[in-house]
């Protein structure tokens, strides 16, 4: 088979945002929510199957609301249903999530369909209350955790992925801390950090950006060394255990080992010595034999 086309790829489900977030330009740029038809992107991933694509990853701005839009209203969870049985396709991810938006019904899916990976990317942006009110997000630091312990509750192993954004406008220092403290007992896997900075055309942009840039840089090098052991013990409790890693291509940690590279179903990271089998694409059993905040090195099962 040939691997041109990629052994995971991304296909968009729903443009445009209804949400009109402080910092965010895309329901100015895109418009409204306009969802695809099921039967359509079921259509689509069925395509890059054929093709050779093994995982693929539904995209949508706030893809929780997914389908609300459609003249015969839809679920996100009726469309994993049926992305899942697609036939051929190995792996299913969908991001962005929204707290707010985020209900039990799309929880349990995750849970049960085969095919649905156990890794959830919502973005809880900070941690204040007073913070996500000025975002204009719609929930509270309490309502975070309270969804991250019912994913973590229902989808055992799950993986959980989040976005911060540090030093927005008026952000306290005590405001800050409820951000790490929030993230402290949520215990992400992996959590993508940014300075804030205005986006012209932005209701924040209007505002003004009263945190000098060392303070934002300070505090997110804060997340950064608050995560960074979070991360550490989370990947250990992968030592010596068995896991199912997709390869995605050759690369290599090192210049002078080559590797395979891959993602567990939970998106974790994965080096594997490279022999002379072409193993891209293919769902290979792994031991793991070292681990890291970043990575997790293996060797065949």
């Amino acid at each position: 088979m040939s691997y041109e086309q990629p052994v995971s790829t991304y296909v968009t489900v729903m443009q445009g945002c209804n949400k009109f977030c402080a910092f965010c330009i895309v329901p100015y740029r895109r418009g409204r929510e306009r969802s695809r038809p099921v039967q359509e992107v079921a259509e689509d991933v069925a395509a890059f199957v054929a093709r050779g694509v093994k995982e693929v990853t539904l995209l949508g701005q706030n893809i929780d609301t997914y389908g609300r839009d459609l003249p015969e209203r839809s679920h996100l969870a009726e469309l994993l249903e049926a992305v899942d049985a697609v036939p051929g396709v190995e792996r299913v991810r969908f991001m962005t999530s929204h707290p707010r938006n985020m209900d039990q019904r799309l929880i349990e899916a995750v849970g049960r369909l085969p095919r649905v990976c156990e890794h959830i990317h919502v973005a809880i942006q900070s941690g204040d209350d007073g913070v996500l009110k000025r975002m204009r997000r719609g929930y509270t630091g309490t309502a975070c955790m309270e969804l991250v312990e019912r994913i973590k509750t229902t989808v055992p192993g799950v993986a959980l992925s989040t976005d911060i954004i540090v030093g927005f406008p008026g952000e306290t220092e005590e405001q800050f801390q409820r951000t790490l403290d929030v993230l402290a007992a949520c215990e992400f896997d992996k959590v993508h950090t940014a300075c804030y900075s205005p986006r012209e055309g932005t209701v924040s942009a209007t505002w003004d950006d009263d945190i000098a840039q060392e303070v934002k840089e300070e505090r997110l090098h804060r997340v950064e060394a608050l995560q960074e052991p979070i991360a550490t013990r989370r990947n250990a409790t992968f030592l010596d255990t068995t896991v199912e890693v997709l390869i995605e291509d050759a690369q290599s940690a090192r210049k002078d080992t080559p590797q395979w590279r891959g993602r567990t179903r939970s998106s974790k990271l994965v080096y594997l010595p490279r022999q002379a089998e072409d193993l891209r694409g293919q769902v290979v059993r792994a031991r793991i034999i070292k681990t890291s905040p970043w990575a997790l090195q293996a060797v065949p099962a």
